[in-house]
């Protein structure tokens, strides 16, 4: 996917409209608790700002639901961004309105603001062409930057590309389509997929996406119960997408026939209980007792796994081994991500697909390890299944 970028565009004199995802996690008293997404957006703020542009930042900040919520306001955000910086941030009160684009138009080369939560506006996520092309008049050129949204059809991230002369990809979406773009459609090989997660149904397009590319995958999360029945496993009380069990049987198949190993666990952790003080089992994966429910993968899978891992030359990850927030059932996805590290360190290329496979390579303090750490968790799924993102294909070519 071909798209002029930040680099392909002079900025100078120029006001700069730019959907960044600030949408960070707040305490009870407003306090930003993990500014990575700002600092993810700081080289394609700064290369507006170094050459000359004059910025206007425009965000979600949760789920306010089209309506004004006063703790979901941005300013924290330009706050930290401001520190960030070291230089003022403009923060206005609404994303569209008189005095907004007052504010805009007031900016000097070199100077940035940030526009009021953009969900405050049931029109944004409706992708309401006035809205749209109210927010563009802000601006002369749009970049977008972020992937987080990209695979929603906004107003800030689809409609407003109808309205301005020139839209582009920031550099954090440059990254993001060079590192999953490659990765799908010229990985060095051999090519291996990890896939977790609780349900084949949030997989299945993944999986038949991933079938052509893909040499090796491998399985895990609660989605392995429901594949362990299509091949007549007891699973106990473990989760089990009864709806599903043929679609199961059809996609182990399906690898079969295209020559694709398609590993699942040899053992499993199982419980008394969905609970960190549950009574818990290491048992081989035909032995689960009727009473008990399978959270984690097992040591003699981990040992697999490493090692499959340790053989790829590129790999993608998407969804944990097991119920990794509770630290009783974290032992193998943590274990998954250390061997992941280790692939890199040995000239691997490693891309994690967002969401709580990000979250467990953080929770393991991996993330320098990795190569690359995708910024959006459902973009980066609906990319790995081979569908357009509607923020992106909405960029000029």
């Amino acid at each position: 996917m071909q798209k002029k970028t930040l680099s392909d565009i002079s900025c100078k004199g120029k006001r700069i409209l730019m959907r960044v995802d600030f949408n960070v996690p707040l305490d009870l008293n407003g306090t930003i608790t993990n500014d990575k997404r700002i600092i993810e957006a700081l080289p394609s703020i700064r290369q507006v700002l170094e050459t000359g542009g004059r910025l206007i930042l425009m965000s979600h900040l949760g789920r306010p639901k089209g309506k004004v919520t006063p703790e979901l306001s941005l300013a924290p955000v330009a706050r930290r961004l401001s520190e960030l910086l070291d230089t003022d941030v403009v923060m206005a009160n609404n994303c569209i309105g008189t005095e907004a684009m007052q504010q805009a138009l007031a900016l000097q080369d070199g100077e940035v603001m940030m526009l009021e939560n953009l969900r405050f506006h049931p029109e944004e996520e409706k992708n309401d062409p006035e809205f749209a092309r109210e927010l563009a008049s802000m601006g002369e050129i749009y970049v977008n930057d972020a992937f987080g949204t990209a695979h929603r059809a906004h107003a800030s991230t689809e409609g407003i590309c109808h309205y301005v002369p020139i839209s582009v990809a920031g550099f954090l979406i440059e990254k993001e389509l060079r590192y999953l773009g490659n990765a799908l459609a010229n990985p060095e090989r051999p090519f291996l997929a990890i896939l977790g997660g609780a349900k084949i149904s949030g997989k299945i397009d993944v999986l038949d996406n991933l079938f052509d590319k893909v040499d090796t995958i491998l399985i895990g999360g609660a989605m392995v119960f429901t594949f362990f029945k299509a091949q007549g496993y007891q699973v106990g009380s473990s989760l089990v997408e009864e709806d599903k069990i043929e679609l199961a049987k059809h996609l182990l198949e399906k690898a079969a026939a295209k020559n694709i190993r398609m590993l699942l666990p040899e053992d499993v952790i199982a419980a008394s209980a969905f609970s960190a003080d549950a009574e818990t089992a290491t048992v081989p994966i035909d032995s689960i007792p009727e009473t008990m429910m399978g959270l984690d993968i097992g040591p003699k899978t981990i040992d697999t796994y490493s090692r499959e891992i340790l053989k790829a030359r590129t790999i993608v990850w998407n969804g944990p081994m097991g119920v990794f927030e509770i630290d009783a059932f974290a032992t193998g996805t943590i274990a998954i991500a250390h061997a992941l590290a280790d692939a890199t360190a040995k000239g691997a290329i490693s891309i994690i697909g967002g969401g709580d496979s990000a979250a467990a390579v953080m929770k393991a303090g991996l993330e320098s390890g990795i190569t690359h750490i995708s910024t959006g968790g459902g973009a980066s799924l609906e990319f790995l299944e081979g569908k357009e993102l509607p923020g992106i294909a909405a960029l000029n070519d």
